[in-house]
């Protein structure tokens, strides 16, 4: 557990050393809506498989911003900690104006994850690290063509980190109806920053995304929730060139199942 948080000491330490990134030469935004789906599924009293899949769209409905598909297994070892296994496949669409891509972009994750959750009193605060160990399509056109194809794939190393307050507002019987979200996540590019940005599989910049988050989730029933959320989403490229500053609606449903023997 003090390795875990000495991890945490750490990304601020690198975040306050490097600090953000240089402004970017243009700056864009886009009005996101994302349908997100979290399911949850107890296989024993201590691990459990999870399926998330989001489809995000730009400027309303009338663009595709991107998908992901994530399965994981996490393992629950001890009280306030879980640790998690898992696979994503992105899919990121040509969108907005400028457009980060050329060409629609996947990508393929392995990645891991650590969970520390605390109580105090009724407010739950939640910590989550996760190293994504990413392979990301190049976009490429032969010499004097606009036609782009994926050609080759690169690796990328990028760590997640995420805090997550959430609180009561609503209870029956004693039991929360209705509770608040508050948090941020950061995304940080590792390895050695470059210049050169055919030598290196990191980019010009430190940080590649940030999300504040704010938002309301209603429990239906101990197996089904809803939540809604408010979520400023800011985008470095690779290149930084381009930074976009998205504000997000994100609509969530959560479930959580057991398989498990009692």
């Amino acid at each position: 557990m003090k390795t875990f948080k000495n991890i945490i000491l750490k990304i601020f330490l690198l975040i306050a050393i490097f600090g953000l990134p240089s402004q970017a030469q243009i700056k864009s935004q886009n009005n996101d809506i994302w349908l997100h789906y979290v399911g949850k599924n107890m296989l024993t009293k201590k691990l459990s498989f999870t399926l998330e899949g989001s489809m995000r769209y730009a400027n309303g409905f009338s663009q595709k911003q991107q998908y992901f598909i994530r399965p994981s297994f996490d393992y629950q070892l001890t009280k306030h900690f879980l640790g998690s296994i898992g696979y994503s496949h992105y899919n990121t669409y040509v969108y907005g104006s400028p457009a980060i891509n050329k060409r629609q972009i996947p990508e393929n994750h392995v990645w891991l994850q650590g969970t520390l959750n605390h109580q105090f009193g009724d407010l739950k605060l939640t910590n989550r690290l996760r190293d994504e160990f990413r392979f990301v399509g190049i976009a490429s056109a032969p010499s004097g063509s606009t036609e782009y194809s994926i050609n080759d794939y690169k690796y990328r190393n990028r760590l997640r980190y995420m805090v997550l307050a959430t609180y009561p507002i609503l209870k029956k019987d004693k039991k929360t109806t209705l509770f608040g979200i508050l948090g941020d996540e950061v995304f940080m590019n590792i390895g050695a920053l470059g210049t050169d940005l055919s030598k290196n599989n990191v980019g010009k910049t430190f940080m590649n995304q940030n999300r504040i988050i704010a938002g309301l989730g209603y429990i239906i029933n101990p197996h089904h929730q809803i939540q809604l959320s408010y979520i400023h989403q800011n985008i470095w490229n690779f290149s930084d060139t381009i930074e976009e500053s998205n504000p997000t609606v994100r609509i969530s449903y959560l479930t959580n199942f057991s398989f498990a023997k009692k």
